[in-house]
């Protein structure tokens, strides 16, 4: 059997009433409450009118009498504007596109000082750069980028001071030439380039050829010195060569001077000693007749008068007159004739009187055009201690 269908209990009101309420007082408490970020600033007005500027944190407003006006960020923004047509003035139209580095400092003037910054300040850039470009030729623009610049920061600066904005700085990003005057410049350029080129390879060429000649000049200097040093020590070594040789051969003269000396003076004193009579005389002239005949040139020869009386006296020499020959000596116990009394002094037959030839003044050479010294001329040894047999000072001699 089919069953009655249960009645609903009704909703009471006081709970719909709770619900609406805690609705309201949620919206209420949304409307109140604002958090603000970090780096940012709210602008609140209340009823219409300015009323302060929130700072980041938990705020409270009043419902329905504030509301937030703009939300402003105070990082430090950058802004990018396309190419601007910018005419010069040699009359050349280029393309250039600026970057502005700014930050809101006041947002309370950035809310009411302006209605759009952003856009204020792209048509201020454009309409300062034009004037500041305008006084430029294309070299100037291309060349003076970082006047153009510290230009339009002041002008933006000053400008945007009363926006509550401070313009950083303002950078100029690419300034493009018509294409004509980009292929003209390019060839200006290349031939630059060029002739650079060729200068700096002028000069390397300059250079070598310089250090080449240099180096030529100090060598042929040098080898000029090493061949006058060669010139001045052979010539010196020849100089001492001959002062040394004609001293050995003055040395050897003035021995056989001495030895020659000795040699008559021995003769004469065993010829003296001998006491020579007239036999003996006629006998050496006899000697020396043949010698007198020789010679081409002799077509003639006389007897000399006296010479009967050389032939008189070698007669008697012979023993025609008193039995007794000239031949007829007394010889001595060993069978040679004896010595004369005393005999012959032969100590001082072998005494040079001449100075080494190191003392000699020719001898002490120095150079001036040397630095190194050269060497003495070494005394020559003794002439005991080159020729055997000869005695030297204060000796006697060895026969």
């Amino acid at each position: 059997m089919p069953t009655a269908p249960t009645k609903e209990a009704p909703v009471e009101p006081a709970l719909i009433a709770l619900i609406v309420v805690a609705l309201l007082l949620i919206f209420v408490l949304a409307k109140s409450l604002t958090i603000v970020p970090q780096a940012q600033a709210k602008v609140v007005e209340r009823l219409g009118r300015y009323s302060r500027t929130l700072t980041p944190g938990l705020s409270i407003l009043v419902p329905f009498v504030d509301r937030v006006r703009a939300t402003i960020d105070l990082r430090e923004q950058v802004i990018s504007f396309p190419p601007q047509p910018v005419i010069t003035a040699d009359n050349l139209q280029v393309g250039i596109d600026t970057v502005v580095y700014f930050q809101v400092t006041d947002p309370k003037l950035a809310v009411y000082g302006i209605a759009n910054y952003i856009t204020g300040m792209e048509q201020l850039t454009t309409t300062t750069l034009r004037n500041v470009v305008g006084g430029l030729n294309l070299e100037g623009a291309l060349t003076g980028r970082d006047g153009i610049n510290s230009q339009l920061r002041e002008v933006l600066d000053g400008t945007t001071g009363p926006w509550g904005l401070r313009v950083a700085r303002v950078e100029i990003k690419a300034i493009d030439p018509p294409h004509s005057i980009q292929d003209s410049m390019e060839k200006q350029m290349r031939a630059d380039r060029d002739k650079r080129a060729v200068i700096l390879t002028a000069e390397g060429h300059r250079q070598a050829a310089i250090t080449s000649a240099e180096g030529e000049k100090a060598s042929a200097i040098l080898s000029a010195e090493g061949r006058k040093q060669a010139a001045i020590l052979e010539a010196e070594a020849e100089r001492q060569s001959r002062i040394l040789r004609a001293e050995g051969e003055r040395a050897a003269l003035f021995l056989q001077a001495q030895g020659q000396a000795k040699s008559i003076e021995t003769v004469f004193q065993a010829i003296h000693d001998g006491k020579p009579d007239q036999g003996l005389l006629a006998y050496q002239y006899l000697q020396t007749l043949p010698q007198i005949a020789q010679g081409d040139a002799n077509k003639m020869w006389i007897v000399p008068s006296e010479f009967s009386k050389a032939l008189e006296g070698l007669a008697n020499l012979g023993g025609a007159g008193d039995g007794k020959s000239w031949m007829d000596v007394d010889a001595s116990v060993d069978g040679r004739t004896a010595p004369a009394e005393g005999g012959i002094d032969t100590s001082s037959w072998f005494e040079s009187q001449l100075p080494s030839a190191a003392e000699q003044p020719e001898a002490k050479i120095e150079l001036t055009s040397i630095t190194d010294s050269t060497p003495l001329v070494p005394t020559p040894p003794p002439l005991s201690e080159i020729t055997p047999g000869v005695p030297a000072d204060g000796e006697a001699p060895r026969p």
